[in-house]
């Protein structure tokens, strides 16, 4: 299964969620060392809900990444 982790960069450290997986995150000082908890996390989380005979929830979330330009990329002519 592939879970969607959502990472988020907060003034002192970074935090990431599974969204599928309610009550499953991880904080740390690095975005690595983030991305490997939530790793660990999501394991341990579901190992849990099978010990417990608790449902799995099946991944329904997706992410996309828009990219927007900034006010300075938005005042710039295009080349033609």
């Amino acid at each position: 299964m592939k879970y969607t982790v959502l990472i988020e960069k907060g003034p002192t450290s970074y935090g990431a969620y599974a969204p599928d997986l309610p009550g499953c995150g991880a904080v740390a000082d690095t975005r690595d060392e983030v991305t490997r908890l939530i790793r660990e996390a999501i394991d341990i989380h579901l190992e849990g809900l099978r010990r417990d005979g608790d449902p799995v929830p099946q991944p329904q979330t997706t992410a996309i990444e828009v990219h927007v330009p900034t006010a300075d990329q938005a005042r710039m002519p295009t080349a033609v």
